[in-house]
């Protein structure tokens, strides 16, 4: 059976985008993670549609990543398919859009799901395109931006997004605008039904290219100066709840630098969990239920996770 699913993936992503019981930890920014009993790389949408076929026909698990930001990988790994929309589908084409009645242009910018924001926001501000500055230090990818609305420092992927191409349930590829994806804070309607993003379309102006290069390297200072980008992490592990700040509660607590094995709460900002060598998915598990835990006790607020857990622990 084994082989006969191997040689089904093959055929559809050829033998240099196919890994059997790859680590996951090569493939997450925590670090963190068991082999994945296959690791497919498409180079295209249909591609994409063929390997969800596959699995589906199989009754294989299946699940999509980008860089592998905001996601927790069991120790024991991922028994079915990871599915990396990454370097292979990354294209970036800008048009230029004018209107009779406007003075100013717009640009039209399409991306394929798997380049990564920071890449986009670069050469977006090359272009003298504003109002993408704030994406410039996100380690995601544009397919998981649109999935969970990524944002930060006042700016949000919704704020710019024009529409996105998905596979939906049934395998169509199909385009969903911006209000259709019913983006709201952390979330949008690709979590809730089983879509898969392939490309994105987003709208810019032109503005000051000077100023918005400034606003990226002072973006990336405060970024450097309050966050802990020396460690592997997933990002912000907790969800905003509303009325308060995630890392504020838990600093308020006494969880500064609290440590479970190797992973702890970072003492630059106790919003993050920071893998400080070697550690586990399991240990990650234990922390973050003992902080939740103590938010709950002293505060009555439950932290809702940020970060995406799959696989087996």
């Amino acid at each position: 059976m084994k082989e006969l699913i191997y040689n089904k993936l093959l055929q559809i992503v050829g033998a240099e985008n196919l890994l059997v019981d790859e680590p996951m930890s090569k493939h997450t920014t925590f670090r963190i993670g068991g082999p994945a009993d296959y690791f497919a790389m498409p180079e295209t949408k249909e591609q994409v549609v063929e390997l969800v076929k596959a699995c589906k026909e199989a009754n294989l698990d299946f699940y999509i990543i980008g860089n592998g930001s905001n996601l927790l990988v069991g120790d024991l790994g991922y028994r079915g398919v990871i599915i990396q929309i990454g370097s292979n589908m990354a294209s970036y084409e800008m048009k230029e859009e004018r209107c009779a009645d406007e003075d100013s242009a717009k640009y039209l910018v399409t991306v394929g799901a798997g380049l990564m924001l920071s890449k986009l926001s670069n050469l977006v501000a090359n272009e003298g395109m504003k109002d993408f500055e704030f994406a410039s230090g996100i380690p995601g990818t544009i397919g998981g931006a649109v999935t969970m609305n990524a944002g930060a420092y006042g700016g949000q992927i919704e704020d710019v997004l024009i529409e996105a191409t998905v596979v939906d349930e049934n395998g169509e590829i199909k385009t969903l605008s911006n209000e259709e994806l019913e983006l709201g804070y952390r979330t949008s309607i690709i979590q809730k039904k089983p879509y898969i993003v392939l490309e994105a379309k987003f709208m810019f102006e032109k503005g000051d290219i000077v100023a918005i290069k400034d606003r990226i390297k002072e973006l990336s200072k405060q970024r450097r100066e309050k966050q802990p980008l020396e460690f592997p992490s997933a990002g912000s592990t907790f969800k905003r709840p509303e009325g308060y700040f995630a890392g504020k509660l838990v600093d308020d607590c006494g969880l500064r630098g609290y440590r479970v094995g190797n992973i702890m709460v970072s003492e630059k900002h106790c919003g993050f969990v920071i893998n400080a060598g070697g550690g586990t998915a399991a240990e990650v598990m234990t922390l973050v239920r003992d902080v939740q835990k103590k938010v709950f006790e002293e505060y009555n607020v439950h932290l809702e996770t940020e970060i995406r857990m799959i696989g087996s622990f």
